[in-house]
């Protein structure tokens, strides 16, 4: 039998994407990058990163838990450090809000000093193995459904963690459905036009935010290198490609994405500047439209 290989692509058909345990560690350390908003997309992946994909046991507090696939138990002060919250009874308000949407189930224990949490639906998106082992909490990967993350990002205010995610979320790969996805992993929103061009007012009806606020918060995340922003000028709008999606998702070199490569799988041209233009005024001022 030939060994499993993972296929290079992300695909806009594809209603799951992986998520792996290593890079939600580093979104949980990024203290540059805010938490706190109302969607819930960050705290739902990180209950999914430490959810089991097997059956193993942890004791705490001189008792032994059986915890099978799609659930964990743990302490209420790892939960707060993990949704990075001052106080444990805020990371409890957490998780009865995504109760309440029915998309996990818990249960207080120990005096409220511990939690036991269940995902909904974990079996559907993700293997479940049979076997008794315990599960390592930041290697490998679980699997998101596109559904219930654009369910949670249109929720209430995002906050800057959700915009994170959604955008990852959001990246297509090598799927000729979608323009531009020869130069790299390009952010969609799978609104059925195959064009990654996005506008400020748009995103920021996607994430309950001002656009103004939208518009600051991607030139952000393009310092913290989170991201590459590409605007063109007029009504063109930008393209958002994500730095490191290649060295994370598959393990091969990250590309770097080139804007002239970028206007032309995007039907972009560089107008020529009249004959009267110098031809310093036309290096310094390049005019940008889109091509019929």
């Amino acid at each position: 039998m030939s060994e499993y290989q993972l296929e290079i692509r992300q695909l806009v058909d594809y209603p799951r994407c992986r998520i792996y345990r290593e890079f939600v560690q580093t979104l949980i350390a990024d203290r540059s990058i805010r938490t706190n908003g109302g969607s819930g997309l960050f705290y739902y992946t990180v209950l999914c990163s430490y959810a089991n994909f097997r059956t193993s046991y942890r004791r705490l507090d001189g008792i032994t838990y059986t915890i099978y696939p799609g659930k964990w138990v743990c302490r209420t002060s790892e939960l707060a450090a993990w949704f990075r919250v001052r106080f444990q009874y805020k990371a409890l308000s957490i998780l009865k809000g995504l109760q309440e949407r029915h998309l996990i189930s818990f249960t207080p224990l120990g005096h409220g000093n511990l939690v036991k949490y269940s995902i909904k639906g974990w079996r559907k998106h993700n293997t479940v193995l049979d076997y008794n082992c315990p599960c390592q909490k930041e290697s490998g990967f679980f699997f998101m459904p596109i559904a219930i993350a654009s369910e949670l990002i249109s929720y209430g205010k995002a906050s800057e963690m959700d915009v994170v995610l959604d955008l990852w979320l959001s990246a297509i790969y090598k799927d000729a459905q979608v323009l531009g996805f020869e130069a790299g992993p390009v952010v969609y929103l799978r609104n059925g036009t195959g064009n990654p061009l996005l506008n400020y007012s748009d995103l920021a009806q996607r994430w309950g935010l001002s656009r103004s606020t939208a518009g600051r918060l991607l030139n952000k995340l393009s310092a913290l290198e989170y991201l590459t922003l590409m605007s063109f000028p007029g009504r063109t709008g930008s393209v958002i490609y994500l730095n490191s999606y290649l060295s994370i998702m598959f393990q091969v070199s990250d590309v770097m994405v080139d804007k002239d490569e970028v206007a032309m799988c995007l039907n972009i041209r560089v107008q020529l500047p009249d004959a009267a233009e110098s031809e310093e005024s036309h290096l310094e001022n390049p005019k940008i439209c889109v091509s019929d």
